[in-house]
């Protein structure tokens, strides 16, 4: 099975803090929904702009996206 991963991209001098913080969110609508995730996180781009992300199976994908928005997604490499 295919992972994606769902990504939030935050920008300007506060997007790592923001991004930290967006991560929580995640975390907190995972354990609320019950969900087989264990992958999310943050990565800093450049030092202007951050992202926070999860990586879910394909076969979740559209409804966690529809739920909660990101704003972009790409298929996961294992790192």
């Amino acid at each position: 099975m295919r992972k994606l991963k769902l990504i939030w991209d935050f920008r300007g001098p506060a997007a790592l803090k923001t991004a930290q913080h967006h991560e929580i969110h995640l975390k907190e609508y995972i354990r609320m929904q019950n969900l087989n995730i264990e992958i999310t996180g943050v990565e800093t781009l450049s030092d202007m702009h951050s992202i926070a992300f999860l990586v879910v199976d394909e076969s979740q994908m559209k409804p966690i996206r529809d739920a909660l928005k990101p704003h972009r997604g790409q298929v996961y490499q294992n790192q």
